[in-house]
């Protein structure tokens, strides 16, 4: 199915997965109660897949080498997920497991930022701070990466140098 996904084919079906993998139909099924069943596993295996490039950037140091570290762990996310990433956006809403993890790596992010910088968001009055990290958080999202390499057509580069302005804009 990864192969699948990557390969351009973002809701490949059952048989094609089965063709893919060079096993009958109901083999894909001997081995998966449902497709939520495998959409599991597959999410399961890009997470693996994925997990070096999550380490927390750090919390400490100048702001300005924090915003880096922050949006350049983005580019490198978001360039590995970008077609694994697509393709479940498209069955979030059918499906409750991608739904369920997407949901979950969206969190992880949010908090990341809210570690990372902790210290600016202690100086946003109490009142305005949720607002604030919401902002950080749609600034550093994959739909924000997905308008500036998709939609807009920037590079990889360029899109990461517009997350970290986004993120010194916000943080000012």
């Amino acid at each position: 199915m990864l192969q699948l996904i990557e390969g351009g084919d973002l809701r490949p079906t059952a048989p094609r997965i089965a063709a893919r993998a060079g096993v009958s139909l109901r083999s894909v099924f001997q081995h998966f109660a449902d497709l939520e069943t495998l959409f599991a596993a597959v999410a399961d295996r890009q997470a693996a897949r994925i997990a070096p490039l999550l380490a927390p950037p750090r919390a400490d140091g100048a702001l300005a080498a924090r915003i880096a570290a922050v949006a350049a762990q983005r580019a490198r996310v978001y360039e590995a997920v970008l077609p694994v990433r697509r393709a479940a956006l498209l069955s979030e809403p059918f499906s409750g497991e991608i739904a369920q993890r997407l949901k979950a790596f969206r969190l992880l992010l949010r908090r990341d930022l809210a570690r990372v910088f902790a210290a600016e968001l202690a100086l946003v009055p109490a009142a305005e701070r949720r607002e604030c990290l919401a902002a950080l958080a749609v600034a550093g999202s994959f739909s924000a990466w997905m308008m500036l390499r998709v939609h807009q057509g920037l590079s990889a580069a360029a899109a990461e140098r517009a997350v970290a302005r986004s993120l010194r804009a916000l943080l000012a």
